[in-house]
């Protein structure tokens, strides 16, 4: 492996012009192709094989023409303080507003608030419902320009209207703190090299990186059916890990150069070496991401391979591109120890070494490896403790920013109809199996009434061959909540009943329902998915570290960090803390995929810097240090680099919390905090208290695996074989 990238670094550094070129015109070739594709939607939850999708198929069968999946709109009508909505002037408007939304080629049907019976008991609240032929993600602009125009008509009439639904989906927007993240990436990039050159190379490479992943994704889009969320999570987890691969390399590349090697040489190292790392770093980030496909769910497996492609071009650009550029810079980027005309000119190069932070802390560490670790486990168990009262759910439009009008329209409807009128769950009876099609239909409509939590159950409404009805049912709690989820579970129980009785089958669908679905199969698939990308990544782990502890330790220190990490989630997200701080403007249910997502992303992030700090130690050990000696001659190449990414990854997700999407708010703190635990506790401070403890236990490796382990170099033994014996340019020997 460090050969093979040892000749691709140097191969790069001299034919800089056609590798750039390359790169150049990928990028150019995948902008083209996003400016001509249509944009994007929003993919949808629905999951195959779940009852609520089965139901869906099932209304497409027996009730063609009804466009079961297309969208839906609630126009909500408020009327004037001290008016009723069925005062003659407004009820005048509504129906003015009804015909015109009538109007609409894409539109299947339109209620009159009057005739369905949809005003508040009140009499100041109404709605129309407005159903579509096409999904939410097909709608032309045309028909929710035709919306929103019949909305504003209303407006000027007097009255408060605003618009629910999924026909009408806001665009999500990160605003002005993702590019807050960038420029403190930037800054600690400048610190870290001294150099405005050597910190431009990494932030250049990742928006190059980036450019041509997204703009990738938004060029397939269409065609693949990939929602707007993914492109966005591509770009947060690509520009972060882009970044950090690229400064590893840019990293070693001024050491090398500070032990008094050509740049040529010391770029052919530099990827030989941290090259190595980022290769095995990149496999593991790309491992988490496409196991996410076992979930089964066609969303998720879409956005974890788009972004594990993404994370692959990342990986790519580091090994040829940095080279490539570093070549270009040429003596601007200067030997570690020479801070350049930034920060000033360090102390001579003859000068005796002095113990830096790191290696002063790895020292602290090694002397106190108990107190530490205890210290470390127990703050990280403190900040899990909120994860056992975890709840998932999917986001809805109650969970939207109150200036959004789907947000609106979910609190007037609320306000007139209660909580759970923003959630209905539709009961399809299938009775072709029954003997008396309608006394299934009653019996249904019988046992559902006296369910818990039940507020409204309308009669059966029967397709025209009389075998299938639809119930619809108005829970008392809000969509989000246990207790509708509790009656979802109730009706599906009844259904039994009724289906051993009747022979008819009973199924519950609508949003609601696909959402409880979803979360079910999300829980239901996280320790499988846990299984398979942590026994992957060990395996993997196992060939780079030759090492069966440092794996193991690995693995059981991301588990600390990601449980702490969702705890930090339940605290702000559900429980309300720091909420303001967070712009988290509604608190209620984790988002479900939360969880298997944090566990994909954070492993893979992870194990970066598992291979990125321990690898230094392992090449001090395999080079003759002591186990101790090892530790900290790691942390004095190591800690401040990785440092760095950590603080430069955190600042890059903790940008995208400023979005107005929940779920990508939600997403950007997560994998903010979780990098941050991860990095500073876990990596930083268990890892060394760890090997400190076990010294040359932690390298031990059976010899029959060792025999069997393919030899892959990670520590660049081969490379600094062939340099002692001066044919660094010939075929370079394996040690």
């Amino acid at each position: 492996m460090a050969t093979f990238l040892y000749k691709l670094g140097r191969l790069s550094f001299r034919r800089r012009h056609l590798v750039a070129l390359i790169w150049v015109a990928l990028l150019t070739l995948a902008g083209v192709g996003a400016a001509g594709a249509p944009a994007a939607g929003n993919s949808s939850f629905s999951i195959p094989g779940t009852e609520a999708q089965k139901a869906f198929d099932l209304l497409e069968q027996r009730f063609p023409g009804t466009s079961a999946d297309g969208a839906t709109a609630r126009v909500v009508f408020k009327a004037p303080s001290g008016e009723k909505m069925t005062d003659p002037g407004n009820k005048a408007t509504v129906r003015e507003t009804v015909k015109e939304l009538s109007d609409g080629s894409e539109v299947a049907r339109v209620t009159d608030p009057y005739q369905a019976k949809a005003v508040s008991k009140d009499g100041t609240i109404a709605y129309a419902q407005v159903s579509y032929k096409v999904s939410g993600m097909e709608l032309d602009d045309a028909s929710k320009d035709a919306l929103e125009d019949s909305a504003q008509d209303a407006r000027e009439a007097g009255l408060t209207v605003e618009i629910g639904g999924d026909a009408l989906q806001a665009v999500p927007h990160t605003g002005s703190s993702e590019i807050i993240g960038i420029a403190v990436a930037a800054v600690v990039l400048v610190i870290t090299f001294g150099s405005l050159v050597a910190a431009g190379l990494p932030l250049l490479t990742a928006l190059i990186g980036v450019g041509i992943g997204v703009s990738s994704i938004t060029a397939l889009a269409s065609a693949l059916d990939l929602g707007t969320t993914t492109s966005t999570l591509a770009m947060m987890i690509g520009l972060a890990v882009g970044i950090d691969y690229a400064l590893f390399i840019v990293s070693r590349y001024r050491a090398e150069l500070a032990e008094g090697r050509e740049r040529e040489e010391a770029a052919g190292r530099a990827v030989g070496t941290a090259g190595s790392a980022v290769v095995f770093a990149g496999l593991t980030v790309v491992i988490a991401l496409v196991g996410l496909s076992v979930v089964n769910i066609p969303m998720l497996t879409k956005m974890g391979i788009a972004a594990a492609g993404t994370v692959a071009i990342a990986v790519l650009i580091a090994l040829t591109m940095i080279p490539a550029l570093l070549g270009y810079a040429g003596r601007k980027v200067r030997p570690a120890g020479e801070k350049g005309k930034v920060l000033g000119r360090a102390k001579a190069q003859d000068a005796p070494a002095s113990p830096n932070l790191g290696s002063r802390w790895a020292s602290f560490v090694v002397r106190r490896p108990v107190a530490v670790l205890l210290l470390g486990v127990v703050g990280l168990g403190a900040a899990a403790v909120p994860a056992a009262s975890l709840e998932l759910g999917l986001p809805d439009d109650g969970s939207q920013p109150t200036s959004t009008t789907q947000r609106r329209a979910y609190d007037l409807l609320s306000e007139g109809f209660g909580p759970g009128f923003n959630g209905p769950l539709m009961v399809v009876v299938d009775a072709k199996g029954s003997d008396d099609p309608k006394a299934a239909f009653t019996a249904v409509g019988d046992e559902i009434k006296g369910l818990k939590d039940v507020v409204t159950v309308t009669p059966p409404a029967p397709n025209k061959a009389g075998d299938t009805a639809t119930i619809t049912v108005i829970p008392g709690s809000k969509p989000s909540s246990v207790s509708t989820e509790d009656l979802v579970h109730g009706i599906r129980d009844a259904g039994t009943d009724v289906r051993a009785d009747t022979g008819a089958n009973v199924l519950v669908t609508g949003s609601t329902a696909m959402n409880i679905d979803v979360s079910q199969k999300l829980n239901d698939a996280l320790v499988p998915y846990l299984v398979l990308v942590v026994g992957l990544a060990f395996l993997l782990l196992i060939v780079v570290f030759r090492s069966i502890l440092v794996p193991l330790k690995a693995a059981l220190g991301f588990l600390l960090s990601v449980m702490a990490a969702l705890g930090a989630v339940v605290a702000v997200f559900q429980w309300g803390w720091l909420s303001g701080l967070m712009g988290v403007e509604q608190t209620g249910p984790v988002m479900s995929m939360m969880p298997i997502f944090m566990v994909g992303v954070v492993f893979g992030l992870a194990m970066d810097y598992e291979v990125f700090l321990v690898t230094r130690m392992r090449e001090a050990y395999v080079h003759g240090e002591k186990p101790a000696q090892a530790v900290v001659t790691g942390f004095r190449h190591g800690a401040r680099v990785v440092s760095a990414a950590a603080v430069i990854m955190i600042a890059v997700f903790a940008g995208f919390i400023g979005s107005s999407e929940s779920m990508v708010k939600m997403i950007g703190f997560g994998l903010a905090i979780a990098v941050f635990f991860d990095a500073f506790v876990v990596r930083m401070a268990i890892v060394p208290a760890v090997l400190a403890l076990l010294g040359r236990k932690a390298w031990w490796l059976p010899r029959w695996l060792d025999r069997a382990l393919p030899n892959v170099d990670v520590e660049g033994e081969g490379l600094r074989t062939a340099s002692e014996r001066g044919d660094g340019d010939r075929e370079l020997v394996r040690a």
